[in-house]
């Protein structure tokens, strides 16, 4: 399965993942149900905006993804 990965390309849906995710309209839906959806929603984006952001690399197969949480520098 390792031949042929593309990682930068795996990136990038991600990236398009998290935008669609940013731009996903809220259904016509009320009260709890609302709340629900709004809050899967953040946690969909920030799942897929640090999965766009990581390094990817390919050793022995095993692909690591690397995600510096860290503030950015001032």
């Amino acid at each position: 399965m390792a031949d042929g990965l593309d990682l930068e390309a795996m990136i990038a849906r991600f990236r398009a993942r998290a935008e669609a995710v940013r731009k996903r309209q809220i259904p016509p839906v009320e009260g709890e149900a609302r709340q629900a959806f709004v809050a899967q929603s953040r946690l969909d984006f920030q799942d897929f905006a640090m999965l766009a952001d990581a390094e990817a690399t390919l050793e022995d197969g095993v692909v690591t993804l690397k995600i510096d949480l860290r503030p950015p520098a001032q």
